[in-house]
């Protein structure tokens, strides 16, 4: 009877002693997750709107889980402040300037706190510090912005459906060069022209590319005049005595347009008075009226003086002798004593 009670009582006291031990783990385990047996220190943020963040939540910095949210509670001008529970270790990795905002753990998870931001230069948070906020779109934002977007995707779609169908029935420059096959027509020659072009500029190139190149040939015209000294040198001696010239012959009309000019401006010179006085001119003609009267006069004086008897011997010797000299002999005339 005392055997069967004392195995009894062993039995209970090892199932209370497994119960305790795995109600220890448990709690280790449970505070482990929550980080509430490790050292931490505690920041705030203030949130316009939490989006259903409760107390425990997690804290995440660069997908590593640091912490858990302590308390949520409200403040006087409706906006809501969470105390962070932060670990101690990942304190000197978080800088005063980085900023905190209200997250989800997967598509549809727990809602969560995450950490980021922050340079090197700026200290380490520090227990007590306030953290910058980023407000971010609730679900029922989003879904109306995704609303939004398919209401306009929807009103797009109408829009190229109406464009399709008049491309198809014609309508439009593009549907009238996609149905119309004259317009094609005009636009494939178009384009066969313009190909063509392109070949015959491209022969063009060519071509000048090698006369460039013969005219870069030693020998040639053209290297002669770019490389030969002499040449240029003798071409531009040649133009300075051009130059001259043009410059010579720029002084003598210079000359001929000063002498004009006193001509028509000097009525006291011989020249002048020719041109310009009427009565000189006239006396001038008159006396050649009268040198060609007196001249015919002399003329016919002469024939009667060959007619008369005294001359008339003097005259058919002269003849004779003429007759008797060569027709390139001069004939020298007797000197009357």
């Amino acid at each position: 009877m005392e055997t069967s009670t004392r195995k009894r009582s062993i039995t209970v006291g090892l199932f209370v002693v497994i119960g305790i031990i795995i109600f220890v783990v448990g709690i280790l385990t449970i505070g482990s997750m929550k980080k509430v047996f490790s050292s931490t220190i505690t920041v705030k943020t203030i949130f316009d709107d939490v989006n259903g963040l409760k107390q425990g939540n997690n804290i995440w910095y660069s997908g590593v889980k640091i912490g858990t949210v302590k308390s949520i509670r409200f403040l006087t001008n409706s906006r809501v402040e969470v105390l962070l529970n932060i670990e101690e270790k990942s304190q000197e990795f978080i800088r005063k300037n980085a900023k905190a905002k209200v997250s989800t753990d997967g598509l549809i998870g727990n809602k969560i706190i995450v950490l980021y931001g922050g340079t090197q230069k700026v200290p380490s948070i520090e227990d007590g510090d306030v953290l910058l906020v980023e407000k971010m779109e609730s679900t029922e934002e989003m879904l109306a912005v995704l609303s939004e977007n398919n209401k306009n995707l929807l009103g797009i779609t109408s829009a190229f459906k109406t464009i399709s169908k008049n491309i198809l029935e014609g309508k439009g420059t593009v549907g009238m060069l996609l149905n119309d096959k004259t317009l094609y027509n005009d636009v494939d020659q178009t384009m066969a022209a313009m190909k063509k072009a392109a070949v015959n500029a491209q022969t063009l190139t060519a071509s000048v590319s090698g006369f460039t190149e013969k005219l870069n040939q030693k020998g040639g015209l053209a290297n002669d005049f770019a490389t030969d000294t002499i040449i240029m040198r003798d071409l531009r001696g040649t133009i300075g005595k051009l130059s001259e010239t043009v410059s010579s012959a720029n002084v003598m009309v210079n000359n001929l347009k000063t002498a004009s000019a006193d001509l028509n401006s000097n009525t006291t010179s011989p020249l002048g008075v020719l041109m310009h006085d009427e009565a000189t001119a006239a006396n001038l003609k008159g006396t050649l009226k009268n040198l060609e009267t007196s001249t015919e006069k002399l003329d016919e004086n002469m024939q009667a003086l060959r007619s008369n008897f005294l001359f008339r011997r003097y005259f058919k010797r002269k003849a004779k002798d003429e007759a008797k000299q060569p027709a390139n002999v001069e004939v020298k005339e007797p000197v009357n004593q």
